[in-house]
């Protein structure tokens, strides 16, 4: 089951970084957004990060 999207997150970065940004997404055949979210995953993973909410978590009061 795919995870349900529901946050937004807006970042100002600059021409440079946006246009690597681009590259490594047209690479891997991904959105912008999707490249964001793996590096992000990718760097979690290597810092042995969780999440301190989950999806699951979220709805839950």
């Amino acid at each position: 089951m795919p995870r349900q999207k529901n946050e937004t997150l807006t970042i100002r970065t600059t021409v440079e970084i946006k246009d690597l940004l681009r590259q490594a997404a047209d690479r891997e055949h991904r959105s912008l957004a999707s490249m964001i979210e793996v590096l992000v995953m990718e760097y979690a993973k290597k810092a042995k990060l969780e999440p301190a909410v989950t999806s699951q978590s979220q709805g839950e009061s």
